[in-house]
């Protein structure tokens, strides 16, 4: 059996570290926003390329605090439009929908599951005044065609790019420093996984990360000394402790997982199956290897037999949510088509050749 993702493989190729962490985390006796937390933010700020990194309870948060924090600086307003890909997980959605905003939904285009630049730019309007890109699936956005889009319209760009931990240029910037903000999810699936939820802002903006660091502790300056309306949203100290052992290995951990999707593009033949669109560079880390397929179900039905793990991300598009009644009347076909045919293969740093080799003869068999 070739599983999806295992998880436990990937964590215990840190377990001895983890456990003498943890026993020094319960000796200090200090358990919120202690020197584990900072000392995350510092590594983690360096590793983007960032001035400044919070961390936050999770990638939910991260985003919804960005677009708090903006408000309090008054560079937005509830009520303020901000443009998102239509196929995003509804995460992203729902950050702008709780930060008092409105969430105008772009059409996706088919080959890198990311914004139609041309339905973006038709989109923007008066009241629109942020862009937030999804780098989907470990993929950098279009990030030079939107800098040209908001920079001539006057427009914040605050990245997704809970997937993207890593991904890089061509000039060598990573994700999470390619537009005014970026959160990310440390969710433990992620390329960099916590043990449970984790999440972070990166910025170069002093004034923000300023209101962000009051923000996320129930608006204080200082104990007990709120100077805004705040939330509770605190990156916890065990998970920072994790996620900063992680951290060392990240690069190479995606640099495996690159070497696993060109084995996947280079030997999976098979006319049934659409690959994803890569050109090779590192601005792609594969936190999903997404393929296409017609009738999906009968594909995953056919790998499940052969021992292989798949899933759906995602199987209903949001404006096709429950959740999100507002846009339900809403067509977006190239979107709809994604969501259809999608599925998500074995990717992992932990994945041996023998188990990738599978994978491709049982894809090409099918």
């Amino acid at each position: 059996m070739i599983p999806f993702l295992d998880l436990h493989k990937i964590n215990t190729r840190f377990e001895a570290e983890f456990q003498l962490r943890f026993k020094a985390f319960l000796d200090s006796g200090y358990y919120i926003l202690g020197n584990n937390v900072k000392s995350f933010e510092q590594n983690f700020g360096a590793f983007c390329g960032t001035k400044h990194c919070i961390g936050v309870a999770n990638g939910l948060e991260a985003l919804r605090l960005i677009l708090e924090g903006y408000k309090v600086l008054g560079k937005l307003q509830e009520g303020d439009e901000v443009l998102v890909a239509s196929n995003t997980y509804i995460a992203t959605i729902l950050a702008i929908k709780q930060a008092g905003m409105k969430p105008v939904l772009v059409e996706a285009e088919p080959k890198r599951y990311n914004f139609n630049i041309e339905a973006l730019e038709a989109a923007i309007s008066e009241t629109t005044k942020a862009i937030m890109p999804v780098h989907l699936y470990g993929q950098l956005a279009p990030m030079e065609a939107l800098s040209k889009l908001a920079k001539a319209n006057n427009l914040l760009i605050i990245e997704d790019a809970a997937q993207a931990h890593g991904a890089t240029n061509g000039s060598g910037a990573k994700a999470g420093n390619l537009g005014d903000a970026a959160g990310f999810s440390f969710y433990p699936t992620k390329n960099l996984g916590a043990l449970g939820d984790g999440g972070a802002v990166t910025t170069n903006d002093d004034n923000l990360a300023s209101v962000l660091r009051k923000l996320r502790n129930y608006g204080a300056s200082s104990k007990y000394v709120n100077e805004l309306t705040g939330f509770n949203s605190r990156l916890d100290e065990v998970q920072a402790t994790f996620l900063n052992i992680k951290l060392t290995k990240l690069d190479e951990d995606n640099a495996r997982r690159r070497e696993l999707a060109r084995k996947y593009i280079s030997e999976i033949k098979n006319e049934k199956i659409a690959l994803p669109e890569w050109d090779g560079s590192n601005s792609h880390i594969f936190h999903l290897f997404v393929v296409r397929v017609k009738n999906r179900t009968d594909f995953m039905e056919y790998l499940k037999e052969q021992g292989i793990g798949t899933l759906i991300h995602y199987p209903i598009p949001p404006h096709q949510q429950e959740a999100l009644q507002e846009f339900n009347h809403l067509s977006f076909p190239e979107t709809e088509q994604i969501h259809n045919e999608v599925v998500s293969i074995p990717m992992s740093p932990v994945m041996t050749d023998e188990e990738a080799d599978e994978v491709v003869l049982a894809i090409n068999n099918y």
